[in-house]
């Protein structure tokens, strides 16, 4: 019989309150604790969840908790990341690790003097449809990887109050692409060229920040990539991954709701996208959760972790630098 986790979250924002429902659903967790600086949210996911609400501190070194998930503001990540590993805390941390690659790489430094697992939040890596393509290339069913194209458009934009303190597209939005783009072809980002405008937003653009961009990136192997991202849409929330390969092609195509595409006489009927991300990416969520607590309990299931973490936000970094200076630039290899 398996021994349930026993968890903390800290953070009931939007992503901690996702983060509360799939905790509760889940059979070898138990949810135990619950923080928040906003009492009355804590209180509503504590009470309807069987947990009791305390303060991060109390948390992170509670010897009922073996696990902490952290779905905090992001300049706290780091250090209640820090704070949890030393305490003997196995962590789930939301990304970025901190919008500063400089403190995320000082932090990681830290975790790895204590033997415990982390994982990443690239809940992105745990979808269907990517998982099936990443299979076909593990398989040789298209041989090696030559072009990848990447496509991520969100269907409406966030508030102003979220983007100013996002970290901007590269790090909050493209940086998922990221890491799916080394997960999928088990390979390295070399150097990337940006190109971006504010369009749907203009007003974005007085603190450096972009709602639409081109990204050019060259692989290590000498494959290239293509991601295109926009903050808006007008037809529903549109992801898309192809690989084109030396013996074919896989594509992870925009999904809808409803599925299949009419054909007939009077023309072609296609259903609509999902309305937004959220709904197409929901279930990534739990089953990267479900992924962490079974390789908790010792099965050999892959996850993201720091140096994941690390590498997709040191190719971010690069893009800023691309975007700013208009040149290709060199991503660094953590």
């Amino acid at each position: 019989m398996v021994q349930k986790r026993k968890f903390a979250l800290l953070g009931t924002g939007f992503i901690g309150q996702v983060h509360a429902k799939n905790l509760a659903a889940h059979p070898d967790i138990e949810l135990v604790m619950v923080a928040d600086q906003d009492r009355s949210r804590a209180d509503d996911i504590a009470s309807r969840d069987g947990a009791r609400v305390g303060s991060v501190t109390e948390a992170i070194n509670s010897d009922a908790i073996d696990t902490i998930l952290i779905a905090t503001s992001t300049p706290s990540h780091a250090e209640f990341l820090a704070a949890s590993a030393a305490a003997g805390k196995a962590v789930y941390c939301e990304k970025p690790i901190d919008l500063s690659l400089d403190k995320a790489r000082r932090v990681v430094e830290e975790v790895a003097r204590h033997p415990v697992p982390v994982t990443v939040g690239f809940n992105r890596r745990f979808d269907p449809s990517h998982n099936q393509l990443k299979q076909h290339l593990q398989q040789g069913l298209i041989g090696k990887a030559e072009l990848i194209q990447m496509v991520c458009r969100a269907s409406e934009l966030p508030p102003l109050s979220y983007l100013q303190t996002s970290g901007g597209q590269m790090r909050d939005q493209a940086i998922h692409f990221f890491d799916l783009l080394r997960w999928l072809t088990e390979d390295e980002v070399e150097t990337i060229g940006a190109m971006g405008s504010a369009l749907a937003m203009p007003e974005i653009a007085s603190f450096g920040d972009v709602d639409t961009s081109v990204l050019m990136m060259k692989m290590r192997s000498g494959a290239l990539a293509q991601l295109d991202n926009t903050r808006r849409t007008g037809y529903g929330y549109d992801e898309r991954i192809t690989v084109l390969g030396s013996q074919g092609m896989s594509d992870s195509a925009a999904q809808s709701p409803q599925g299949a595409t009419l054909y007939s006489t009077s023309g072609i009927n296609r259903p609509p996208l999902y309305a937004d991300w959220f709904n197409r990416v929901k279930e990534t969520y739990y089953l990267h959760l479900d992924a962490f607590v079974r390789s908790l309990n010792g099965e050999a299931v892959s996850v993201p972790g720091l140096h994941d973490g690390l590498q997709a936000q040191a190719i971010a970094e690069a893009a800023v630098k691309s975007l700013e200076t208009g040149t290709f630039c060199k991503v660094e290899q953590l």
